[in-house]
Formats: C-alpha cells, sequence, structure tokens
C-alpha cells in the first residue's frame, strides 16, 4: 500500500502513546504457577478450531521473559502498556481461593513497568474465561457478572494506586457473539438466546466491577471499557439497504454505548430479536448497576464495512466479508436479511481493508454524541506477513504506511474537535492471534516462534521516532531508523 496522508503532524504534550497486548495471546505458561485453564486453552486444543492446530500454550512466553519486554517497551520509548490479567491465573477457577503466585505475577509486572517509566493499564478480561465458570454457563450466566466483581475487587486490592487506568471489559461484542452466537470464538457456543444474555452480563460485569474497584480505591480511580465499535455504511440510500445498516448498527453498537454510557438498551434490538429471546435476564435495577461514570471510552479500530438487503450465504468457516470467520451461525443476531459485501482494498492479512477516513468518522460521531467523555484508541494496527530480509531486519512496509495513515487521522479527527487522550498501537509483539494461531502477526516486534527471539521491525522504529518527537516521521524514514 502507499500513504494517502501527509506526514509531519505533531501531538500535544499530554498525549499518551503505549502498546497493547493481550494475556493468552503472549504469555504462554499455561500450565506454570498455579494457573487454571481458560475457555482459549480447552477451545484451542479442539481439534479444528485453530488454524494449523496452534494453542497459547507458549505464545510468546512473556511470562518467562518480563524483564526483558519491559526492557523492550522502554527502548521503544512507550509511556504506557496495556495488558491483561489471565483471569484463571489469580483465581484458577474464576470462584473461590486467589492463587498468590498468579497475584505475585502482576504485581511484578506493574513494578517493572513503573520502575521503567510506564504506566501500566490494565484490562481485567480480555476474552480467557476460566473454563470452570464456563462449565457453569459462561458469560450466558448471570453468576459470572457476580464473580466478575469479587475479582476485580481482589486486583484493586493487590494492585491499588498503581494502576494509571483500570479498564474492565476488552470488546464484550466479540465474548458475546462470536463466543456464543457464531461460535467462532471460545467457547464455541452457537446459540442466539444465550449470545444476547452474554451481551447483558458483560454490560453488567462492567457496571459492577467499576464499582468495586472504586469501592477500594474511591471515587476518583480511572475506569474504562474497550469497545470494538464498527463503521458500517449501507451500499445504497434505499430503505432496505438503511434498514440493513440500523440492525448492524444496533447489534453491533447500540446494545454497548447506549446501556453502558445513556443507561437504557435500543428499544429496536427487543424487536429485531423478539424471535430468539424476551430479555428477561435483564433484571431490575440492573440499567442503574451498569452506567457508571467513565474516564475514557477505549475504541479498538482496524477496519469498515458495507452491507445490503440480502440472502448472507451459509458461513464454511472461510474469513467473511465482515471481516470475522464465518460459521453455519452468524454473530449478527437479529439482522437475518442483512448481506455484507466486498470492500475494494488494499487489505491487510486479515483480509480486512485498509481506510483511514472511517476512523476519523467514529471519533467525530463518538465525540458529537457523547461530548463529555474523553476517548483513547486502545488498539489500532495491521497484520501482514512479514518476512526477515538479508539484512536481518523486518521491513514491513505495509504497516508503517497503515500506522502512519490512521496516526494521522486520529490527529484530524483532533483538529476537528473529538476529544482523544491516547494511542495504543497493536501489538506490541507478533503473538497467539486467536482462532487464526500464529499464522497472522500485527506486532512492531518481530517474535521469533522457534527460538522466541525479539526483532523490532522497521514499524517499531518508526514508532520510536513518533515517540520521541511527537512529529508523525514520513514512512520512507522507517528503514533508516
Amino acid at each position: 500500500m502507499t500513504t494517502s496522508r501527509p506526514s509531519g503532524r505533531q501531538f500535544p504534550a499530554d498525549f499518551l502513546w503505549g502498546s497493547a497486548t493481550a494475556s493468552y495471546q503472549i504469555e504462554g505458561a499455561v500450565a506454570e504457577g498455579g494457573r487454571g485453564p481458560s475457555i482459549w486453552d480447552t477451545f484451542s486444543q479442539t481439534p479444528g478450531k485453530v488454524l494449523h492446530g496452534d494453542t497459547g500454550a507458549v505464545a510468546a512466553d512473556h511470562y518467562h521473559r518480563v524483564p526483558q519486554d519491559v526492557a523492550l517497551m522502554k527502548d521503544l520509548g512507550l509511556q504506557a502498556y496495556r495488558f491483561s490479567v489471565a483471569w484463571s491465573r489469580v483465581q484458577p477457577t474464576g470462584s473461590g481461593e486467589f492463587n498468590q503466585a498468579g497475584l505475585d505475577f502482576y504485581v511484578g509486572l506493574v513494578d517493572e513497568l513503573l520502575a521503567a517509566g510506564i504506566k501500566p493499564v490494565v484490562t481485567l478480561y480480555h476474552w480467557d474465561l476460566p473454563q470452570a465458570l464456563e462449565d457453569e454457563g459462561g458469560w450466558a450466566n448471570r453468576r459470572t457478572a457476580e464473580l466478575f466483581a469479587d475479582y476485580a475487587r481482589k486486583l484493586a486490592e493487590v494492585l491499588g494506586d498503581k494502576i494509571h487506568l483500570w479498564t474492565t471489559l476488552n470488546e464484550p461484542w466479540c465474548s458475546a457473539f462470536l463466543g456464543y452466537g457464531s461460535g467462532v470464538h471460545a467457547p464455541g457456543v452457537t446459540d442466539e438466546h444465550s449470545a444476547l444474555a452474554a451481551v447483558h452480563h458483560l454490560n453488567l460485569a462492567h457496571g459492577l466491577a467499576g464499582r468495586a474497584i472504586r469501592e477500594v480505591l474511591g471515587e476518583n480511580t480511572p475506569v474504562s471499557i474497550t469497545l470494538n465499535l464498527h463503521v458500517t455504511r449501507a451500499d445504497s440510500d434505499s430503505a432496505q439497504d438503511v434498514e440493513a445498516k440500523r440492525r448492524i448498527d444496533t447489534i453491533a453498537n447500540e446494545v454497548f454505548l447506549q446501556p453502558l454510557l445513556e443507561g437504557r438498551y435500543p428499544q429496536q434490538v427487543f424487536a429485531d430479536t423478539a424471535h430468539l429471546s424476551d430479555w428477561s435476564f435483564v433484571q431490575d435495577g440492573d440499567l442503574d448497576l451498569i452506567r457508571i461514570p467513565i474516564d475514557v471510552l477505549g475504541v479498538n479500530y482496524y477496519a469498515t464495512g458495507r452491507v445490503k438487503h440480502g440472502t448472507p450465504p451459509v458461513g464454511d468457516g472461510t474469513p467473511g466479508p465482515d471481516g470475522h470467520r464465518s460459521s453455519e451461525k452468524s454473530p449478527w443476531i437479529g439482522a437475518d436479511h442483512v448481506e455484507w459485501l466486498p470492500l475494494p482494498g488494499p487489505y491487510t492479512a486479515m483480509g480486512w481493508n485498509i481506510e483511514s477516513d472511517g476512523l476519523v468518522e467514529l471519533l467525530l460521531g463518538l465525540s458529537e454524541r457523547y461530548p463529555t467523555v474523553p476517548l483513547a484508541i486502545t488498539e489500532n494496527g495491521a497484520a501482514f506477513y512479514d518476512t526477515v530480509s538479508e539484512d536481518g531486519r523486518v521491513h514491513d512496509a505495509d504497516r508503517v504506511d497503515y500506522l502512519h495513515d490512521h496516526i494521522d487521522a486520529v490527529g484530524e479527527a483532533i483538529d476537528k474537535g473529538a476529544d482523544v487522550r491516547g494511542y495504543f498501537v497493536w501489538s506490541l509483539l507478533d503473538n497467539f492471534e486467536w482462532a487464526y494461531g500464529y499464522d497472522r502477526r500485527f506486532g512492531i516486534v518481530r517474535v521469533d516462534y522457534d527460538t522466541l527471539e525479539r526483532t523490532v521491525k522497521d514499524s517499531g522504529h518508526w514508532y520510536r521516532e513518533l515517540l520521541r518527537t511527537r512529529t508523525i516521521p514520513t514512512p520512507g524514514a522507517a528503514a533508516t531508523l
């Protein structure tokens, strides 16, 4: 690809720069230190669920390499590091006794970050539910949300005021609809009612956990949630295509935005899904519990989508034009007559289209709708099929171009009035990319999966220069940095 935006944009002095990872994707050590099994251990060990039969058993071996990896972060100039806690590492069954060795691991990581001058941004849940809780119904079971609050309270007690920002959930849309709807993510359930119940219990978990954290650390403790909000366009202005987009927006965005920030569910979702669920899992008082003040809304952005009224094909496990692996069940519950359309390239290795203007559209729309809620880009990046050149470097020019244009898009949104406070590149390291195993590489640092050696890619060198100068470098500078 070729960059389409100018270089040289400067960012405010207080803009926060970081990178992000997730526990199951990088830690490895799945049977060490008292860690219990998670749904991703079970899912990845099930034949046919993950490409090439890959699992996160070793991943990037971050569990054994924290000092090395934090030194790498410091060398890159990261101001903040967004990581997730593996619930089953600190509480093996998701209830009952906590595991001191697991707690000590995260205390050590946080202390190492602070010693390096890096702000810890913790995500309490990035998809790796303890398997014992899934055996009791998982996120379709209300008790999981209640236990999540206990888990959050314990981490608040243990990590205290060392954490710069507490994020409750990462992308609950994926947890609910890919995990319980289409079943292409763990736990691999395909049941529409369970997926909708999971939506509500994840929303409830956010509210209960945020309240628990603040009960321990005070009402001014910064709390956040991260959503993968979808930027979807109608294929035409016909009433049917506009309605197709409306249905997607409702089940993709509104079932989270409205309860979390407005204290209500969109009425249309009840009509869209009435043939599947009566939503009786929503109890009196739940919406008051869900809606808590948040200090920042995390936004994950990768691509855009286009839809029309139509009949979607039955999924066969291959990637679909909606950006997700397909299955016989759709994650787009209540949108049975919506067809996703292929988009013009260029594409990443995930098959996702590259469109930085969509990020501007998303940020401005959120800022206009919720002007008092600060925003942060908590994930943005691209997978490409990287190769190591004869000079020993990874010249990932496509990733540099992608980051250049999307970071410039963030700056454009700020200039137009969006209150965006920070940017976290996805990802620090190549890692276990969920159902795609180790086939897709997102890192700005390469991981050799045979030796586990780390190599900073050109994109990492480029990002370091951006953080040093707070000015977007030209993409061509990456190979010489």
